[in-house]
């Protein structure tokens, strides 16, 4: 879908952004910007979309993000009820590609950090030590100053561009050029999808909710997504039936109709297709971890 420009807040004092954000949510805007950014989740659930990827998030995720990649950050629908007692907490830092000189990356020893970038622009899930050692880093980095908040993001510039544990996250890293309000038109889509999943919803109401007829809509969102809305929609509930999986609360039949499938066939046909795995494999995969 097709995101809006967002322009990052920095200081002129500054040459990168380093944000330590406490909020109800993470807000709903799909966007994209020139600058990298490395988002560590303190506190916070809900589904992420990053390029054409549709996953949830939870606490103490760590991820990068390569120049211009589209992405949002939607918490649970509870995040948005205000709720005193749900909030969420992350640690961000937004930057340039040439932010510490625009002869830095050509340096000899930094021939690995241009390989880091070209890498992020798919998206990088950092998993293992190097998870731990940057959280580390970051956690630091909204109270330094001066040198000290630049030799921070050098040590993580090193950790990461050294590092083979990590997961990609797009299957391309395509860029999406921007138009207002076709971005108004798929954030309100999305906003609805997220709120109405576990109910049918057919293409002839949800046409109607974004005023077009259903082959307009139809047309509008496959060349916006590069998938159907039925697909779309078929994402977002294994996305929620992991989550479920994953808090092994609510058995697996039960699951199926929790997250808006009709039966449990159609339910184990599809998270096999979107997962590559059955949902007995996937809770047992995540409580063996």
């Amino acid at each position: 879908m097709k995101p809006l420009f967002h322009k990052v807040p920095t200081s002129i004092q500054s040459s990168f952004e380093v944000r330590h954000n406490k909020e109800p949510n993470f807000g709903k805007i799909w966007h994209y910007h020139p600058e990298l950014e490395l988002h560590y989740v303190i506190k916070g659930e809900g589904v992420r979309f990053i390029g054409d990827n549709i996953s949830n998030f939870g606490s103490g995720e760590l991820i990068l993000l390569g120049e211009n990649l589209p992405h949002t950050w939607r918490c649970h629908e509870e995040y948005y009820q205000n709720k005193k007692e749900l909030d969420v907490e992350a640690i961000v830092i937004q930057f340039l590609p040439d932010c510490l000189g625009k002869d830095f990356i050509h340096l000899p020893e930094s021939f690995q950090i241009p390989k880091l970038f070209e890498k992020a622009k798919k998206g990088m899930i950092i998993h293992g030590n190097t998870k731990e050692m940057v959280m580390e880093q970051m956690k630091k980095a909204p109270n330094a100053n001066h040198i000290d908040k630049l030799i921070i993001l050098l040590n993580i510039l090193k950790f990461l561009s050294e590092t083979e544990e990590y997961t990609e996250i797009t299957a391309s890293h395509a860029f999406y050029q921007s138009n207002e309000s076709d971005s108004i038109r798929l954030n309100k889509i999305c906003s609805y999808t997220l709120s109405n999943y576990k109910k049918e919803i057919t293409l002839k109401e949800i046409a109607a909710f974004s005023n077009l007829s259903v082959t307009s809509f139809c047309r509008y969102f496959k060349l916006m997504t590069k998938k159907t809305y039925y697909d779309f929609l078929i994402e977002i509930r294994i996305s929620h039936a992991c989550r479920l999986l994953i808090e092994n609360k609510v058995p697996t039949e039960m699951i199926c109709f929790e997250c808006g499938f009709n039966n449990v066939s159609n339910f184990y046909r599809h998270f096999k297709k979107v997962a590559g795995i059955t949902p007995m494999e996937y809770k047992k995969r995540y409580l063996s971890n």
